[in-house]
């Protein structure tokens, strides 16, 4: 069956015209809902999208929710149907009873695909969701940009066990946070360069794991020990240009930040700095009576008053209030990268670009091949329709920077 694909057309601050294409439409109320969206780029134009389809109409752990996926061979111009990926069960208590969370990565080298995915039928908050009875985590991979998965393989005590002997008592609940993972481009100690996925967990926090072999086996961040953001939620991570690492964590308000510095990039042995907060106080990424999924994304850019060239941050959150309005925040960072703390990330951050003008809750993005920033999110396009649709559109950074940046 043809998947419906709806477009709008929209001017941005920066006289540009963005089309606007919903890739996974709810048609109406009625329909099995679609939700979390997740986005992978190649280098040769094609791109790869991911999303839950709720056949139990709720998050992952309350029955049957499968994962689907749709490819764009041409930054975004054109759309193939919709593919599944993997389907839950919906049988109770067994571990293929859902698939959802989809948070994707896509090596820089050889162009496979890994899907890390929450599975089950357990919901992450609730006391009964435990070390023995815990989130589980799934992975799946492609090696065609998402046309075909493998089987999935479960991995939950690979990433459990990491902290069982953490003297804060052990992980009893956690899942990767949805949307991309992030890849290093710097740093290849193993047969690949290293990734790091971000956990929401419970208690104590986030958590980061990494892996030098592209997800085969994993290790944590900091070690067992490390809390980055005990107040943290959903989580992502990215890369400075000097290799350390920003974990960006949903909080109500705005992020919560913090900055993962090596000592011998080998062993991966580091600490992490202060977890800073970055919200209205500070002139940082402000979401107004809400806490959302977002996405951090730094990128190399031109300052056009003197054509200079510049690393740009790059996160978005639903500006509010509530989830409302999503858009995204910049910030130009100093040519003494070295300096920077999580404090002086958090603050001073410009903008926002405001993208959408309604309801309007998680959000993911990633760097084309043409330059432009492939932003993936979910938005009500209609008042009387229950339910998000998950929208992608190309933006220039000639627009979201309002014309500082290209």
């Amino acid at each position: 069956m043809m998947a419906l694909l709806l477009c709008i057309v929209f001017t941005s601050c920066a006289n540009t015209v963005i089309e606007r294409k919903a890739l996974f439409v709810n048609a109406d109320s009625a329909s099995i809902p679609y939700r979390i969206p997740a986005i992978a780029a190649f280098d040769d134009g094609t791109l790869t999208t991911l999303a839950d389809y709720r056949h139990c109409r709720s998050d992952i752990g309350y029955g049957r929710v499968d994962i689907k996926c749709r490819i764009s061979p041409d930054n975004g111009k054109t759309w193939g149907d919709e593919i599944t990926v993997v389907e839950g069960t919906g049988k109770s208590g067994c571990v293929d009873c859902g698939f959802g969370d989809p948070a994707l990565a896509c090596d820089r080298e050889s162009g496979e695909l890994l899907l890390l995915t929450v599975c089950g039928e357990t919901v992450y908050w609730k006391s009964t969701t435990n070390r023995q009875n815990p989130n589980r985590i799934a992975a799946l991979r492609s090696t065609d940009k998402g046309k075909t998965w493998t089987q999935w393989t479960e991995i939950t005590e690979d990433i459990y066990s990491l902290f069982d002997d953490c003297s804060k008592g052990c992980v009893e609940s956690c899942f990767v946070g949805s949307g991309r993972i992030f890849q290093s481009s710097i740093i290849k100690v193993g047969s690949h360069y290293r990734l790091y996925a971000a956990l929401c967990a419970r208690p104590n926090g986030n958590r980061v794991i990494f892996s030098d072999d592209f997800g085969k086996t994993w290790k944590a961040l900091g070690g067992p020990e490390a809390l980055p953001a005990p107040g943290g939620d959903e989580p992502k991570c990215e890369e400075l240009p000097d290799g350390r690492v920003i974990l960006s964590s949903r909080a109500r308000g705005g992020r919560i930040f913090n900055i993962f510095s090596y000592t011998d990039i080998t062993t991966a042995e580091g600490s992490w700095d202060k977890a800073s907060f970055s919200g209205e106080k500070n002139h940082g990424c402000t979401a107004i009576e809400n806490a959302c999924n977002g996405e951090i994304l730094i990128v190399n850019a031109i300052r056009k008053q003197d054509r200079k060239k510049v690393s740009l941050a790059l996160q978005s959150v639903p500006l509010g209030p509530y989830r409302t309005n999503v858009g995204i925040y910049h910030k130009e960072l100093p040519d003494d990268i070295t300096g920077i703390t999580s404090e002086s990330f958090a603050s001073d951050w410009e903008g926002p670009y405001q993208i959408s003008t309604t309801d309007s809750a998680y959000s993911t993005m990633v760097l084309q091949s043409n330059g432009k920033i492939g932003f993936f999110y979910e938005e009500t396009l209609n008042a009387d329709i229950t339910g998000y649709n998950l929208i992608y559109l190309a933006i220039p950074v000639d627009s979201l920077s309002f014309n500082k940046y290209k």
